[in-house]
Parts: structure tokens; sequence; C-alpha cells
């Protein structure tokens, strides 16, 4: 029991810190964060309040009030939160793989499975919407890429849905800020074997990137590709 209680106590720093880090790097792309949480603390508190006195129970009204303008406050600081760094990713190589590794459970991820030297890259994830290919770079070029990844896996899962995305603010493109929507909306067609079994077929078959260490999330602007790494498509 004491284990669990110092284990909570050293997790809670880690968490507000966090909390503050996240806060620090919001207001930095949305100034006004700190003003419109509050605002959404107050308003919901005060409607509740004001209805408890209108009935007669402002005590009670009084603290679901409060407990409802904590959780207000907490999902907008989510959605602003998530909408500044998605504003700081934006056409930053390797930003919509660091979606895709966090778009929930269900989906694998394989970053940059095929890429050419000016960065453009096409990612791979799976889940039980089938395969889907999300590219970033220019649209122009990123379509031969697609097409070969495609042709590439056909010889191992062509009873699988392959769908692809690519990633930019162009007609037919889709932001960055709703790929992880944009994917869930797609309908699911695969059971859970057939997802295990798929993502078993295309990781024998392996990937252009297989065996070179690539960062996590954006790659830094600049970022070349070594000399003797796998062949460039």
């Amino acid at each position: 029991m004491a284990r669990k209680e110092t284990a909570a106590d050293a997790a809670n720093p880690g968490r507000l810190k966090q909390i503050a880090l996240t806060y620090k790097m919001t207001r930095k792309a949305d100034p006004r964060i700190g003003l419109v949480i509050a605002a959404v603390g107050i308003v919901t508190f005060g409607a509740f309040l004001a209805i408890g006195f209108g009935i007669g129970h402002p005590i009670y009204l009084g603290i679901l009030g409060f407990v409802l303008a904590f959780l207000a406050m907490a999902i907008v600081f989510g959605r602003r939160a998530e909408r500044a760094a998605f504003g700081q990713m934006e056409g930053q190589p390797g930003a919509a793989a660091a979606v895709l590794d966090k778009i929930g459970r269900g989906w694998t991820t394989t970053p940059a499975v095929a890429m050419n030297r000016s960065q453009d890259v096409v990612h791979r994830t799976v889940g039980k919407a089938g395969i889907v290919l999300v590219a970033e770079g220019n649209p122009n070029r990123v379509k031969s890429l697609l097409a070969a990844e495609k042709k590439k896996m056909a010889r191992v899962v062509s009873d699988v849905p392959v769908h692809d995305v690519i990633v930019g603010t162009g007609e037919g493109e889709v932001p960055l800020k709703k790929l992880r929507t944009t994917l869930l909306k797609l309908p699911r067609v695969l059971q859970g074997p057939q997802v295990t079994a798929t993502n078993d077929r295309l990781r024998a078959m392996g990937d252009l990137m297989s065996n070179m260490p690539l960062p996590k999330g954006p790659m830094p602007k600049g970022m070349r590709m070594p000399r003797g790494g796998p062949k460039m498509r």
C-alpha cells in the first residue's frame, strides 16, 4: 500500500509539470488561452449557481457547477492545445507520422515506408479499416510513391482494402489536424485477427526504411538521407 502511494505521489509532479509545459506551449500560439479557459469556467459555474438559486438548491447546483466547470475547462484546454500543436507541426516532414502514432488502439503505424531525396514520404498504418497510406510532401511527387507502394503491397495483401491520403491544405488533401478524424471515419471492414494477419504479412515483406534509424515525430528541416542507405525511389 505504501509503495502504491509513493508511486502515485511521484507521478503527480510529473503530470503537473507536463500540464504546465503544455500550457506554456499553447500560450505561445494562442495568447488568449488563459482568458478563454477562465471565461468557460466562470460562465459554467455561474450558470449552475444561478439555476440553483432559482430552484432553491444553490449548494447542490453550486457543487455540480464547480465540477462541470472544471470539466469544461479541461476539454477546452485540451482542444486548443491540440490545435496549437498541429499548427506548430504543420508543414514539417514527419508531422503526419507523429499524428498516426497517437491515433489510438487498434492501429499499427509504420513510418516512412517510402521516401525520396526531396523528403516526400509515405507512412503506413493498418487497422480495421484496412491499410491506409499517408503521404506528405509535394502532391505531384508523392503520387508516384503511393503508386509504387501499392504495387509492392499488392503481392502480399491483395485482399485487403487500401486507402491513400495526402496530407496538406490543397484541393483533395487532408489537413494535418483532420488526419486522425479522417482515418477513424473510414468504414471498418476487417476483424481483429485479419488486422494481425495483415500486419504480419506486411512485416514479412519488409519496408524501405526498416534498417534506418528515424527520429520519432517531425524530422528536422534540412535533414538529408545518409550515403550508403537504402536506395531511394
